[in-house]
């Protein structure tokens, strides 16, 4: 058996692949060997002697179905986790998520002109303070707020009103006794 291994190394060279990749006929192996130089590689590889092999194939199908298992949330017990809870998913992102998300709610609701201004600093203040776990509870809160207000406004409103026709009564009430005493008619006695 000759052997080949110069004509692999320039078959490579020629070829721009690694000597694993060069297949030499190995029934023209005596026309092969007189082959030293890159010019006579070359003549082999036109004619067929000297071919560069197919690449591998590397399937990605075991990976993608795993990858999309993960996505479902297999494969992420404890016995899977390498880091802390915390170097995983920080509380510190969960914040700034929570954060982000009731503050753009309270200014969509400042906009919509839904709440004043007051009302927008001291729920943003109560936000900040930790006081509201999600937007649905920040929600809730104002929805009651608001409802509380509107009620404080129909009573306060109601007792105006009262005092106000209290008010008239009254003064009506003078007025007719003062006209009585100017055409002399006696006060009745109070019963």
């Amino acid at each position: 058996m000759v052997s080949l291994k110069l004509q692999k190394r320039l078959a490579a060279s020629v070829l721009k692949c690694g000597e694993r990749k060069v297949w030499l006929d190995p029934n023209e192996v005596n026309e092969i060997s007189m082959a030293n130089s890159r010019q006579n590689i070359r003549k082999l590889v036109k004619d067929g002697f000297v071919i560069r092999k197919p690449q591998k194939i590397h399937s990605r199908a075991r990976a993608r179905r795993a990858l999309e298992a993960k996505r479902k949330g297999r494969h992420s017990g404890y016995g899977k986790r390498r880091g802390t809870r915390e170097a995983r998913l920080p509380t510190k992102v969960l914040w700034l998520r929570r954060m982000r998300v009731l503050r753009r709610l309270l200014r969509k609701y400042r906009d919509a002109k839904k709440i004043d201004k007051h009302m927008y600093h001291d729920m943003y203040m109560k936000v900040k303070g930790n006081v509201f776990k999600n937007k649905r509870v920040l929600m809730e809160s104002i929805h009651k707020t608001k409802a509380e207000k509107a009620r404080e406004k129909t009573l306060s409103d109601q007792f105006e009103a009262r005092r106000a026709k209290n008010k008239a009564i009254r003064e009506r009430k003078i007025a007719r006794r003062e006209e009585r005493q100017a055409q002399g008619i006696p006060e009745a006695a109070p019963a």
